[in-house]
């Protein structure tokens, strides 16, 4: 059953409110205000406040959140966020904060800012970090930016091209875009990692750079990094580092001892805070020392005791927001780190690759593996071996929500054909994981004895299969009065 609109609960016989009688002269609109500018009547509801509560109230339960079920989105590691991190992040002396303060005013809140700049700096091996982009995206086009400005001053107008393997992350192309390069785009070999003998091919001296999600997008650890540093550095070209996947190698390895030169961690990913809904974000970026001049400014320095913001730098790129960084989010990754500690930082990346690993063994005979090799924190799954049957990978995923179950990641990423990416998360308990492979399993048998079941899926949803399409291209989000 289509829960009803408010629209269509709207009873001009119910009241929501009360207001005393006027005791001053009434004051018709027109006579302080020219009608050109007054607003026509609104088309409201009516309802009584118990109908308006009990309607957003039921409306709220049909909502999935992380923290009423699992989501093995892969790419998106959206994973339970501990409450303790929101209850500092509530604290007056941190929400109440102004970001125009002054710095004499918020020592604490700059203190917060450095722990994590340097907390960071260590987890990656980088040596200096701004916290001003607000999402990885932002972070991504920042850290591009660093390295633009890097060749610049060396003189290196030739240099407009980077490279982004075909196993990279989704927003890399707009990001190169965005920063004035152009795309090289470098194939995988059988293992799922960067072709070696395509990227020489490719290697020349307009390359600027690359930018490596390591592990990529199929969930697997680029066993060729090294070398790849090696033979970008040879050209004077730099290595990016996409670290939306951070969360698998955590404590374990670090992207400046990989060889590269810029890193963004998605810490709203990582470090608690689960990105979704638009925001917010957090999306630091880590150079090495031979770029860090040109970091955006402010950025927070130690003089004669005290922290203070520095924009000394002249060849900054300037600042990418408004004020130094979406702070609760960034208070929020802090507290996290601090609760875990190194050792348990490393043992959160461990779980995140114990669960997607024990998952894909147990659905690999029954769906097709593309990549049978240890994966870390996510891997790819189709529904090729179910084609002869009619089923594809959108059926798989609608048919899980009868289950109870968010779906993963489809058709990404796009090397896959009917790609099915999971990743787990390391909060999620054996006996979820099991709940879930449960029923991949079972819809793995429907599809073979009852493919219609699969295809008209979901069937316990308020809503059933819509037309996609039509609603991303046309989407009709306005309420009218439907004919009787």
């Amino acid at each position: 059953m289509t829960e009803p609109l408010i629209f269509e609960l709207s009873n001009d016989e119910r009241i929501s409110y009360q207001i005393p009688a006027l005791d001053v002269p009434a004051i018709a609109p027109e006579e302080v205000i020219d009608s050109a500018y007054l607003r026509k009547e609104l088309n409201m509801p009516v309802l009584s406040e118990r109908d308006t509560v009990m309607h957003f109230t039921r409306l709220s339960r049909l909502n999935y959140s992380v923290d009423s079920g699992f989501y093995p989105l892969g790419s998106c590691t959206m994973k339970y966020n501990p409450k303790i991190n929101e209850d500092i992040a509530r604290l007056p002396g941190f929400a109440r904060v102004h970001p125009k303060q002054p710095a004499a005013t918020i020592q604490g809140i700059m203190e917060v800012h450095k722990l994590l700049s340097d907390s960071l700096a260590e987890l990656t091996a980088m040596d200096a970090m701004t916290l001003q982009p607000a999402a990885g995206a932002q972070g991504e086009l920042t850290g591009l930016l660093v390295m633009a400005a890097y060749h610049k001053k060396k003189g290196n107008t030739h240099k407009n091209k980077i490279i982004i393997p075909d196993s990279g992350h989704g927003t890399n192309p707009a990001s190169v875009s965005m920063a004035g390069f152009e795309v090289l785009n470098v194939e995988s070999d059988e293992d799922g990692c960067v072709d070696m003998e395509k990227l020489k091919k490719v290697i020349g001296p307009e390359v600027a750079g690359i930018m490596l999600t390591n592990p990529n997008t199929l969930g697997l650890f680029e066993k060729h990094a090294k070398e790849l540093s090696e033979t970008l550095h040879s050209v004077d070209a730099l290595l990016y580092y996409d670290g939306a996947n951070f969360n698998a190698i955590m404590g374990w390895a670090r992207p400046g001892d990989m060889g590269f030169d810029i890193v963004h961690l998605n810490v709203h990913k990582t470090l608690s805070t689960p990105h979704g809904g638009g925001g917010p974000g957090a999306g630091p970026v880590g150079v090495k020392a031979h770029l860090a001049e040109f970091l955006p400014v402010p950025r927070i320095k130690e003089e004669n005791g005290k922290l203070a913001f520095s924009s000394s730098d002249k060849l900054s790129l300037g600042s990418v927001v408004a004020s130094n960084g979406n702070f609760l989010v960034l208070l929020k990754a802090l507290a996290y780190i601090v609760q875990n500690g190194g050792d348990g930082l490393k043992h959160s990346s461990a779980c995140a690759v114990l669960n997607a690993n024990y998952m894909m063994e147990k659905l690999k005979a029954y769906y097709h593996l593309p990549y049978d090799r240890l994966c870390k924190h996510e891997f790819v799954i189709t529904s090729e071996n179910l084609a002869d049957y009619g089923v594809k990978t959108l059926d798989v995923a609608k048919r899980l929500l009868d289950y109870g179950f968010h779906a993963p990641t489809v058709y990404f990423p796009l090397i896959v054909p009917e790609a099915m990416m999971i990743e787990p998360t390391e909060t999620e308990t054996r006996g979820t994981l099991d709940s879930f492979i449960e029923a991949m399993i079972k819809i793995a048998e429907e599809a073979k004895t009852n493919p219609d079941l699969l295809k008209e899926a979901p069937h316990n949803t308020p809503v059933r299969r819509l037309d996609e399409t039509t609603a991303a291209r046309k989407p009709d989000i306005n309420w009218y009065k439907r004919p009787e």
